[in-house]
């Protein structure tokens, strides 16, 4: 019977995993500026060293429409 058990919690914690996965939002956006000529990117992560957010969070890949804070 142990077995049947340790399947049993292992079902379990997968349904929880995927019930918590489907609940899950997208990554917001933001808006970073080039350190080096000032040009400017939009991304869910940071896109390295050269680079340092400049205004954000955003719904949207575009980085137009802003997202209001809760």
């Amino acid at each position: 019977m142990p077995s049947n058990s340790i399947a049993t919690i292992g079902a379990a914690a997968t349904l929880l995993a995927l019930c918590a996965a489907a609940l899950a939002g997208p990554a917001p956006w933001y808006q970073y500026r080039s350190k080096i000529d000032g040009q400017y990117a939009c991304s869910q992560f940071p896109l390295g060293p050269g680079w340092e957010r400049a205004m954000g969070p955003y719904k949207d890949s575009r980085c137009e429409k802003l997202l209001l804070a809760k």
